[in-house]
């Protein structure tokens, strides 16, 4: 049943943080000896999603296999200077294990406590704060119109995502991935099976395995495989700003809005998803600078002395977001065995790029997720009208 891995060629479609990782942890995988190529259409990735997000890390999910991935992204992101050191050079991500802090109404403190009760259980550190115990923690924090908040103890925070990128992309360099500027724009497949990715121009690219990396860009590749993703980038934006205001300890704070905020350097950065109806697909990657109006407000009420801010600088990015239900789509096309989806992340693409990159390196050599069971975020799901939700703090 198994081909021998012995000089396959495995051509993966995005050379951002997703397909640099496969290709990273399918070189290094003691059974892979092939030819590994990553098409990269633009390698200043001024577009890409690893290079414009607020790149961060959680433990605090509510399904067990996104709470396992990120204990596994936690454990490669503390030692990444182990893992993806090249001749002595060192990367650096600036690891800021700082937390994170969902906050909440009576009306989600339901739903903190049970995603709280599922952590536990799975040996994630989090505490459930009450009004008083945050206010003593956070004196900054407005806490009046709050019930509960769940704060991240280890394991959560932020670090750079661009660096991250570079630093899987040159280990993978390193260990004799090649990198091709080209535009992949579909697959070719006959009796059930990829035998090549299409380039833009039409040229085809033979390859053994085929992986779909290419993030808020993924779906328009499997548009002649009989699979319509439901996968579109949606417009996120991110805004720096200056305050006067005192923060200390701050960690990455959810408001009961959606709207996050935390410390960067000596000012701040924040995000909120766009008003219901405003969040369209494929929008221009242009900054909404009316939605900080709306932010500011927002920030103002949660932290009293942000009433005095300074918007400094802003940019917008793609979620590659996953309309079924926000969770990742992983491993073997339902139809074409050999094509594997690597999409859908819906925002938490940088912090599962280790254990993707690991189970689909696993599934290539080994027919099967050997460390980590990645199964229940199979595309099957969308066959069998399954969603994967994670419960999120309203």
């Amino acid at each position: 049943m198994h081909h021998s891995t012995h000089s396959q060629k495995i051509v993966i479609a995005g050379g951002g943080v997703m397909g640099s990782a496969i290709a990273y942890f399918l070189a290094r995988h003691p059974r892979f000896s092939g030819e590994i190529t990553v098409l990269e259409r633009d390698p200043t990735y001024a577009q890409a999603s690893s290079a414009l997000s607020a790149s961060s890390i959680r433990q605090q999910f509510s399904q067990p296999v996104n709470i396992a991935a990120s204990q596994f992204g936690i454990e490669f992101l503390r030692n990444i200077k182990q893992h993806l050191a090249v001749d002595g050079d060192l990367p650096e991500i600036g690891l800021a294990e700082r937390g994170y802090l969902y906050l909440a109404t009576q009306a989600g403190a339901a739903t903190l406590r049970e995603n709280h009760a599922t952590q536990r259980a799975l040996g994630v550190e989090v505490a459930l704060l009450e009004p008083d115990a945050l206010r003593q923690r956070f004196p900054w924090l407005n806490v009046d119109d709050l019930a509960l908040g769940s704060l991240g103890l280890s394991g959560e925070g932020w670090f750079d995502g661009y660096g991250l990128l570079m630093a899987f992309k040159q280990k993978a360099r390193s260990l004799g991935v090649q990198y091709v500027k080209a535009e992949a724009t579909g697959f070719a497949h006959s009796a059930g099976r990829v035998n090549a990715v299409i380039l833009q121009g039409g040229a085809q690219l033979p390859c053994d395995w085929a992986v779909n990396a290419a993030g808020a860009w993924a779906r328009p590749l499997l548009v002649g495989t009989g699979l319509d993703l439901p996968v579109y980038g949606r417009r996120r934006c991110v805004y720096a700003f200056a305050s006067p205001a005192k923060t200390p300890d701050c960690p990455l704070v959810i408001d009961t809005s959606g709207l996050w905020f935390r410390p960067e350097g000596e000012i701040w950065i924040c995000g909120l998803p766009p008003a219901e109806g405003h969040d369209d697909n494929d929008a221009p990657l242009e900054v909404d600078h009316e939605l900080f109006d709306q932010a500011w407000l927002t920030l103002a009420h949660r932290v009293p002395e942000f009433e005095a801010l300074r918007l400094q600088r802003a940019w917008a990015g793609y979620y590659e977001y996953n309309t079924h239900d926000q969770n990742a789509l992983l491993g073997p096309h339902p139809a074409l065995p050999n094509l594997l989806l690597a999409n859908g992340f819906s925002g938490h693409g940088l912090q599962q790029s280790p254990a993707v990159g690991r189970g689909l390196a696993e599934w290539i050599c080994e027919g099967r997720y050997t460390s980590l069971d990645l199964s229940p975020l199979s595309a099957q799901r969308l066959l069998r009208g399954e969603r994967l939700v994670e419960k999120n703090v309203i």
